[in-house]
């Protein structure tokens, strides 16, 4: 997106982020109407730039911080995310964790599970699954849509069986 921006207006990003702070506007959609009525930008791009202006987009907080505020207030989840990640890190090395705003993708070559605190006593566990029938535990996706084909809610470290853990990792193995 920055590269494309670049292209379009032949200025940088930080030269935008500058324009953005010089204006003394703050409020996100402000932004975007700034940069389209004054400087002719499409809502994408003006979109990308309020976000990084504001550093209120997911790639300008770290991994870490990304981490503490899905957990914030619902820190007795944070032991099954823990347990969840130890699990699946036995799978293989090839594994990537991305944090996001309000959950964590698991990808090897593609994402094959979405780690989400869904509620204050509760995660929602997305699997990519797409040859096993939704039975029991294994919900169809609910809120995750086209992200995952499951979902396995998770309210306490011991639901992390043998059962989940297979699951996980046929998702792993399918991802690969």
């Amino acid at each position: 997106m920055e590269q494309g921006l670049l292209e379009k207006t032949g200025k940088p990003l930080d030269y935008w982020i500058g324009i953005v702070a010089d204006s003394g506007i703050d409020k996100h959609k402000a932004i975007i109407d700034f940069l389209k009525a004054e400087h002719g930008f499409t809502y994408g791009f003006a979109n990308f730039v309020a976000l990084k202006a504001r550093k209120s987009d997911a790639g300008s907080i770290s991994d870490s911080d990304l981490l503490t505020k899905q957990y914030q207030g619902k820190e007795t989840l944070k032991p099954i995310y823990d347990k969840l990640v130890a699990e699946i890190e036995k799978f293989g090395s090839d594994i990537t964790r991305t944090p996001k705003k309000d959950s964590v993708s698991m990808i090897r070559k593609r994402q094959f599970a979405l780690i989400k605190p869904a509620t204050k006593t509760r995660i929602d566990l997305g699997l990519k699954l797409p040859d096993e029938p939704a039975v029991g535990r294994l919900e169809n996706s609910g809120p995750f849509g086209a992200m995952c084909t499951h979902r396995v809610r998770l309210s306490d470290c011991s639901e992390i069986d043998a059962e989940l853990i297979g699951w996980l990792n046929a998702a792993y193995q399918q991802a690969g």
